[in-house]
């Protein structure tokens, strides 16, 4: 068997989603060397529909970063989001209550910005990898792994990033003894659709009924994307257009409010849960994004949450490279985690306010009710929900 072919870098990055090709772009900017291998093609990634809320502080990185300006182009920014229940709409301004927004931009188009970025600026990302494994992390760590057309490399680096997904092949490279996973399984899923139809809202709309959870998304003026609750275990074949939409209905509708429908394109169950692993460093290892922590998307958190591990972690590397300093990156873990149980936090709470349990009472009912209420009346509850859904500035 032929020798494995060496190649040498400072990072190497198991992952070419938004994380991985982030953290390539910014180091790259910062003069710092990085290979990036990802089990999937391009088309793979390409072809995945993502939906997509991005915080400002995510919409200022691709921009300030040189990535790209489409999302200022293309997306929707949106400066506030529709609270309903009781049948009734409550909308919490973002721009009145914080200053800022959100854009709805398709995580699948951040990946197409950055993979352009990547390929335009000469960036050494090997997409349809296989047999990659991750050696000697804690000492000097080495990637094995075989390209698209069959040759058998080793990568050399400093240190290797796990950015590759819920799925992380880097994540057990912790030691058991040394780390500790957080689970939390919620008792729903979401029932996800495109549909073709006019846009129903400008802006998101976040329904709490007795019928269960809705929201209702866009993705562009012809298509739609909306989901609502059902049980995890729930078939799609049983689910016709007509008991969708009559699920929605009497989800959604009231009070003068009417959803725009139109032929079904696609659906999905999509379950959820949250999850963390600490620490998420190891030795020269590091977790970045969905390797290290999932969340329930009603906070609409993943992606952001992912980047600003990204953005973390750089300035640790940035500040080893370039000034001799070596305290951001041993604090990364801590650094990073600050943030991702705030967000966790958040997700939990959006999740546990909206979504009706199937063993709900009149009192959990009612209690959730007012809770709502407390919110939408308060508008130090309704500048909580603004801050955090938004993005909270960086304590750092």
């Amino acid at each position: 068997m032929a020798a494995r072919k060496i190649l040498s870098t400072q990072v190497a990055i198991l992952g070419a989603g938004p994380a991985g090709l982030m953290l390539s772009h910014l180091l790259a900017r910062a003069g710092v060397e990085s290979i990036v291998i990802e089990v999937r093609t391009h088309q793979d990634i390409a072809g995945t529909v993502r939906a997509g809320i991005l915080e400002h502080g995510t919409v200022n990185l691709l921009v300030d970063s040189g990535v790209s300006d489409r999302v200022l182009l293309e997306g929707d920014r949106h400066d506030g989001i529709e609270l309903r229940f009781h049948g009734e709409s409550h909308r919490v301004d973002f721009k009145d209550l914080v200053g800022e927004s959100v854009w709805l931009y398709p995580q699948t188009d951040v990946f197409l910005d950055l993979a352009a970025r990547r390929a335009a600026d000469g960036g050494d990302v090997r997409y349809g990898v296989t047999d990659t494994s991750v050696h000697d992390v804690e000492g000097s760590p080495k990637v094995w792994f075989t390209d698209s057309e069959g040759g058998e490399f080793e990568i050399r680096a400093d240190f290797v990033v796990g950015a590759d997904g819920s799925r992380s092949s880097c994540r057990p490279l912790v030691p058991e003894a040394q780390r500790t996973w957080y689970f939390h399984e919620y008792p729903f899923a979401w029932f996800g659709i495109l549909a073709e139809a006019p846009r129903s809202s400008d802006e998101l709309i976040y329904a709490n009924s007795a019928n269960g959870f809705a929201l209702i998304s866009q993705r562009t003026e012809t298509v739609q994307r909306m989901y609502f609750q059902c049980d995890p275990r729930e078939d799609v074949a049983g689910w016709d257009d007509d008991r969708i939409w009559a699920e929605f209905r009497g989800r959604v509708n009231g009070n003068g409010f009417e959803l725009k429908e139109g032929p079904i394109i696609s659906k999905m169950v999509l379950p959820f849960r949250s999850f963390v692993s600490t620490p998420m460093r190891h030795g020269n290892l590091f977790l970045v994004g969905d390797a290290a922590h999932t969340v329930p998307p009603t906070g609409a958190k993943g992606l952001n949450l992912a980047i600003h591990d990204v953005q973390v972690l750089f300035e640790g590397l940035d500040s080893h490279y370039n000034a001799r300093s070596h305290h951001l990156l041993e604090t990364y873990s801590d650094r990073a985690l600050d943030r991702v149980w705030k967000a966790q936090q958040f997700s939990y709470w959006m999740t546990t306010l909206l979504h009706t349990p199937a063993d709900a009472n009149d009192f959990s009912r009612a209690r959730q009710l007012g809770e709502l209420n407390s919110v939408v009346s308060s508008r130090h509850g309704m500048a909580y929900l603004a801050e955090a859904y938004t993005g909270w500035p960086d304590p750092h």
